[in-house]
């Protein structure tokens, strides 16, 4: 079971399964390096012997997003057992995508195989494209042709690499000195011949959907926060370390994912690298939280700690003079001056168009340099309006 979640493409997350057809154990080969200018080849065998494990999957899914939502939940996986990386950039992790068209009750049609995609989003993009370009071919009365292709990320779709329509013969044998597997499903028996199943479950680290179910039930937070933060494990980290009082687990989690990832994304700066500390986010957060400072001082106070990553964030809010205004008579004067300032939107509300009330509140905001508590600003603003 993972769940599904790309806004822009699904509105709302739902759990999906995928059945497991097949998992193979083999060494890497080598690959070959085919150069069309020079019209020679190359072979690479510094990873011959590697070993590698290759999961074949049902063709339950039906879209790109389901795809590399899947792949996603196979990177976290492999990420907890500790089995490798993960990290698909790195070439720890491939994927082969197979792609055919129906229509509802009928088999499938023939199949392409997309070689080699390198990443979570690539997984999506290329198995979208060759659903659009194999309805194109359909729609237009040609047939598919089966094929392996190739995704290219450049120009964003796949392009032909070999045909199938003959069986290729990869020479690939079983290996005779594998042993059985014999697997012990009831007991948490262990031998040396024989593996307790129960006793394996019991030592595994907490998986990713029990994360996911978790943070629902015991935090309270919407689906669509729970497979954020569990899709970027050192996000999780971060909100499992700051987190203290349950009540306040749906707003750190909405500032982390909203506010904190916006600056590191900003920098290109990866969760995992960052030297922000959690006691640093702490910090920071509890001046939200008492209205000591808002939210765009929060990120500009981010920006700061990049920088400087040993500074204490009170440090850096008092030396750039970034705390909140909420001394209710300086307020009170500059609400006077703005309303003296901007007739034209007085006028328009007092004639019954409150929705300029926001207008105003956003000329006092910027005029302050978003330095203000607007939620007293606002009250403030209200009144006088009112007279």
């Amino acid at each position: 079971m993972f769940s599904v979640y790309t806004p822009g493409y699904h509105k709302k997350p739902y759990n999906k399964s995928s059945k497991i057809k097949q998992i193979q154990l083999e060494q890497d080969s080598g690959k070959s390096l085919h150069d069309a200018e020079l019209k020679r080849s190359l072979v690479d065998l510094n990873r011959a012997g590697a070993p590698l494990i290759e999961i074949v999957f049902e063709p339950d899914l039906e879209d790109g997003e389901e795809a590399a939502a899947l792949v996603k939940e196979l990177v976290l996986i492999v990420q907890r057992l500790g089995a490798c990386s993960g990290k698909m950039e790195e070439g720890a992790l491939r994927v082969d995508a197979n792609v055919s068209m129906r229509r509802p009750g009928d088999p499938l049609n023939t199949r392409t195989e997309i070689k080699n995609i390198g990443s979570v989003r690539g997984v999506a993009a290329a198995v979208r494209h060759e659903i659009d370009r194999q309805r194109a071919i359909l729609e237009g009365g040609g047939r598919i042709v089966n094929e392996t292709r190739a995704w290219d990320a450049a120009q964003r779709a796949t392009v032909a690499m070999r045909d199938k329509e003959v069986v290729q013969d990869y020479r690939y044998m079983p290996e005779p000195n594998l042993p059985p597997l014999r697997l012990n499903l009831k007991t948490k028996e262990d031998s040396k011949d024989v593996i307790s199943v129960p006793l394996v479950l019991e030592r595994m680290p907490e998986l990713p959907e029990d994360s996911r179910r978790h943070l629902i039930e015991e935090f309270k937070l919407r689906p669509e926060m729970a497979i954020q933060l569990v899709n970027e494990p050192y996000l999780l980290k971060y909100f499992k370390d700051i987190v203290t009082e349950k009540l306040e687990a749906a707003k750190i989690a909405n500032i982390l994912i909203n506010d904190f990832l916006t600056v590191l994304n900003k920098r290109k700066i990866n969760a995992e690298t960052c030297e922000i500390s959690a006691q640093q986010l702490k910090e920071l957060l509890n001046l939200v939280f008492k209205k000591q400072i808002n939210l765009d001082v929060f990120k500009k106070v981010l920006e700061e700690l990049l920088e400087r990553p040993r500074a204490k964030p009170l440090d850096v809010i008092k030396d750039k003079g970034w705390l909140l205004i909420v001394d209710e008579d300086i307020i009170s004067k500059m609400c006077l001056d703005i309303l003296k300032n901007n007739p034209d939107l007085v006028s328009q509300y007092k004639g019954g168009k409150t929705k300029v009330f926001k207008a105003l509140l956003g000329v006092m905001a910027k005029a302050s340099g978003n330095k203000l508590d607007m939620s007293i600003a606002a009250k403030i603003m209200e009144e006088l309006l009112k007279k």
